[in-house]
């Protein structure tokens, strides 16, 4: 009667889109998984049945997990903050940060960077390997090593590290010289120097998750772990090591979209930051030598060893000897609080491999054992490779020699945990899993800060410290174990869901043909254990509805 045109409950009453498609084999943790779906419900319940998925253009899941990383950052600046009260007067160059009565200890603020500008000399704007200092007692008495010599110290971190700290403070004494003819917050120059580094570690942060996010595959917001991880919380600006984990991961992204020289220059960055990205070719020969494709790899190492020596060369040939300080401090240093060894010393009395040793004497047999006991990890990781039945995932050989290079250290500092966060997310599919040793590794951060802290009321025994790195080292191996179960049962791994994906980071490897060299023994061949080794190809998902099927589970730029 009105005119108005009448639709029947089938018919929508908005024209269709032209565009029907959905990333229908994206992974639905709203639908498929405990804490997931408890999550959802806190923000409207699980994604809908019918819904298109990857068709958002404002909150896509990249866009969600960076603006959750941002709230977790912002929480790790948040415990740094009462270390950062500025006391003194006159300019900046002349007020400090508020560490007094050892607040760094009780308030759990501790970071490595507002010591380290005075000790590596950054505060009087020296460029670092070029400058050098004494070791002193608490009195100003020059310490002598064990043979003699008076101890001479240069910057101990990797250039890249080092020139990423240089920078900070050149930015910080920039503004310290602008609140003199500016009307500017006049903040202590070293906090101004923490800021502008914690900025920078942030923004690397950010670029980890992304990388994670674009290696995850169909199993995206497996990436929000990385950027709602509780060690960010107390870590990520503990010290200078997000940017290693930016390089990286960066490179092992570049690595999956089969750019072989650009993942090269990326670790070779990384290296350049800390060495540990180096670790990263062994898992892809491994794999490259079951996949029978080393060309690629062979790019990737020429480019990775060209980039970091491009990187070290001039300060190499320049400053030589400030730029071997980083390994040799490596040489020298005993085994630390973090290690298990100091674990093994603390519940049984024991001295260690080399009692009696005089300053900076290197402890050879603790670093024999270190050695020893790593290459023994790499071989058994190389048998894994060999003898799975079905090729295993880059991510996972890759968290497993960084977790045995961890675990057989002889130093473990609190901050090298972020190392683990993005492979472990990467190659455990199993969310509460991972948060519960996410959470049991920050949280060994309380007791080694009230360890340290000198008040002897209100400090703790080294034993409930060592135990709860013992915790941690726990709960490392038993995801070591569960990454090695399902290596060998891949019917398990919900990454390859069910034999229709092979390896979202694989690159080169994904879908490769899966046969091992004819050189290698029996004993060396993969395991048969009731089904094929071989990889089946990704299954056409909503071929005859129009969706979205791709290996990666990525729609456009949407996923």
């Amino acid at each position: 009667m009105t005119g108005i045109p009448t639709h029947s409950a089938s018919i929508s009453p908005l024209p269709l889109a032209t565009d029907l498609r959905s990333a229908d084999n994206r992974d639905f943790p709203s639908r498929n998984d405990v804490l997931g779906s408890a999550l959802a419900n806190v923000v409207g319940g699980p994604v809908g049945r019918h819904a298109l998925i990857g068709r958002t253009r404002l909150m896509t899941p990249l866009r969600v997990m960076l603006a959750i990383a941002l709230v977790f950052l912002a929480l790790g600046w948040s415990t740094k903050a009462a270390c950062l009260q500025t006391t003194g007067s006159g300019p900046g160059d002349e007020r400090v940060a508020n560490w007094d009565n050892q607040r760094a200890y009780y308030e759990l603020c501790y970071s490595d960077t507002v010591p380290l500008y005075g000790a590596e000399l950054l505060n009087q704007g020296k460029f670092p390997y070029r400058s050098s200092w004494i070791e002193t007692d608490g009195d100003g008495t020059p310490k002598l090593t064990y043979d003699g010599q008076i101890a001479v110290r240069y910057m101990e971190y990797p250039v890249l590290t080092g020139v990423y700290q240089y920078v900070s403070m050149a930015l910080a004494k920039t503004y310290t010289a602008i609140t003199r003819v500016a009307p500017l917050p006049v903040i202590a120059e070293v906090v101004m120097f923490f800021n502008i580094a914690a900025f920078g570690l942030a923004l690397a942060w950010l670029a980890t998750v992304r990388a994670a996010a674009g290696l995850a595959g169909r199993r995206i917001w497996d990436a929000a772990l990385v950027a709602a991880c509780p060690l960010v919380i107390f870590q990520i600006f503990t010290n200078f090591d997000a940017v290693a984990t930016a390089f990286a991961m960066g490179g092992l992204l570049a690595w999956a979209r089969r750019r072989p020289v650009l993942a090269g220059v990326l670790l070779g960055f990384g290296a350049a930051a800390k060495l540990y990205p180096l670790l990263f070719v062994y898992p892809l020969l491994l794999l490259g030598i079951r996949a029978g494709r080393l060309r690629a790899l062979a790019r990737t190492a020429t480019a990775m060893a060209a980039t970091w020596l491009l990187v070290n060369l001039p300060v190499l040939l320049l400053f030589p000897r400030g730029w071997s300080e980083f390994f040799r401090l490596n040489t020298r240093r005993w085994d630390d609080i973090d290690s298990l060894y100091n674990v093994v010393k603390s519940f049984t009395g024991w001295r260690g491999f080399d009692p009696n040793l005089g300053f900076w004497e290197p402890p050879v047999i603790l670093n024999t054992v270190v050695a020893v006991s790593f290459v023994l990890c790499c071989v058994a990781i190389a048998y894994i490779a060999a003898t799975a039945p079905q090729r295993p995932r880059v991510a996972q050989l890759t968290f497993l020699l960084l977790a045995a290079f961890l675990l057989t250290n002889k130093v473990w500092s609190p901050q090298f945990s972020l190392w683990l966060v993005p492979l472990a997310v990467l190659a455990v599919p199993h969310r509460r899993i991972l948060l519960a040793w996410m959470t049991i590794d920050a949280l060994v951060w309380v007791p080694r800060m009230y360890y340290l802290y000198g008040n002897p009321s209100r400090s703790l025994p080294e034993q409930w410290f060592t135990a709860t790195v013992l915790l941690r080292d726990i709960a490392v191996m038993a995801l070591c174990a569960l990454v090695i179960r399902q290596i060998y049962r891949p019917e398990e791994d919900l990454v390859r869901w069910h034999g229709r994906v092979d390896d979202p980071g694989g690159g080169v490897y994904d879908r490769a043909p899966d046969a091992a060299p004819g050189w290698l023994p029996d004993w060396l061949r993969p395991t048969r254990l009731g089904h094929s080794a071989d990889p089946q190809p990704p299954r056409e998902i909503g071929a005859q509805t129009g969706s979205i099927s791709t290996p990666t589970g990525r729609v456009g730029s949407q996923a």
